[in-house]
């Protein structure tokens, strides 16, 4: 999985983790994420920089370099909008 990918399928569920504590899966499956960023593209700092009514931005660190990359919110916060609006998972 490229990195870009792997960033956003983390920020994806980070979001629907967040906004939903009780979930267990979405906790196990940030760390699934996080341990992709980690073991296969050394990402070693992650987190949730800044967020706008349109963007949300990822600080992470490669290598000792700190880098960003943004992310449409309403794309970021899809999974979630799935997830909430299906009964099934209330």
């Amino acid at each position: 999985m490229k990195l870009e990918e792997s960033l956003f399928n983390w920020l994806q569920i980070h979001m629907v983790a967040e906004a939903r504590p009780g979930d267990l899966a979405a906790k196990e499956t940030v760390r699934f994420f996080e341990d992709i960023l980690t073991e296969d593209h050394g990402v070693t700092e992650l987190a949730i920089s800044a967020q706008d009514t349109t963007m949300i931005h990822i600080r992470y660190t490669i290598n000792g370099k700190t880098k960003m990359q943004m992310f449409g919110r309403e794309q970021a916060e899809q999974l979630f909008s799935d997830i909430d609006s299906n009964p099934k998972y209330h």
